[in-house]
């Protein structure tokens, strides 16, 4: 049984979600507050975070800064009105997925249930380690590595480096990305896909490694000066 973490102050929703994920088979607990459910999150034993961005306190911004410090949870935030400026300012910050209020309790666990199948194939994979410049993306063991030290990335990141590390050099274009991260084509003016490639940009660069955007294409990897 998968276990949920909703970290929201709307205990009428909380409690509404909890109920329907107990029908399909979901154990979900909730925390009122950001420091409560930063606290939690990082107790461990959860599969997936559900983050609203308001919170008292702590905002869920913040909450999702520290919990990317020492956790790499799936995280899905909540974004009131679906403001564009909370959704770029989310994936910045390293979340999995968003999705506006109001919003279809369906849809929040199709999108849930499509990043743990992610989770559940890459821990599943059998691949050997690759090597590109001074990275080492190992993907059965789900570590990517630079001089021997762990690389913090997303579980979004590996999947989109796994993705474009084979073979390097190919263009891989955004619908391949969105299709495999959220099982859906890009959207038109939905940047999610970019905001992710440039988190894990910023990322790589030290181990000699580009990704470079083709426009009206997709991305491109490359080792050192190629």
């Amino acid at each position: 049984m998968h276990r949920f973490l909703i970290i929201d102050d709307d205990r009428e929703l909380t409690g509404l979600l909890a109920e329907y994920f107990a029908g399909v088979g979901v154990s979900a607990v909730s925390a009122a507050d950001g420091a409560r459910g930063l606290a939690q999150a990082l107790d461990g034993g959860f599969d997936l975070v559900i983050l609203d961005v308001m919170l008292p306190g702590m905002d869920g911004f913040e909450v999702l800064r520290q919990l990317r410090k020492r956790s790499n949870v799936p995280v899905i935030m909540l974004t009131a009105r679906g403001e564009r400026e909370d959704r770029i300012a989310g994936l910045r910050t390293g979340a999995d997925d968003y999705l506006p209020k109001p919003f279809d309790a369906d849809e929040l666990l199709a999108r849930a249930n499509a990043i743990l199948r992610r989770v559940r194939a890459a821990e599943l994979a059998v691949a050997e380690a690759m090597t590109v410049g001074d990275l080492v993306i190992d993907m059965g063991r789900r570590v990517v590595m630079i001089g021997g030290e762990a690389l913090d990335v997303t579980a979004l990141e590996l999947e989109i480096l796994d993705l474009l590390v084979r073979p390097v050099g190919r263009v891989v274009s955004r619908d391949e990305i969105s299709g495999v991260l959220y099982q859906r084509p890009v959207a038109a003016f939905d940047r999610t896909v970019d905001v992710h490639v440039s988190r894990l940009r910023r990322k790589v660069e030290r181990g000699g490694v580009r990704i470079r955007g083709v426009r009206g294409v997709g991305y491109v990897l490359s080792a050192g000066g190629e």
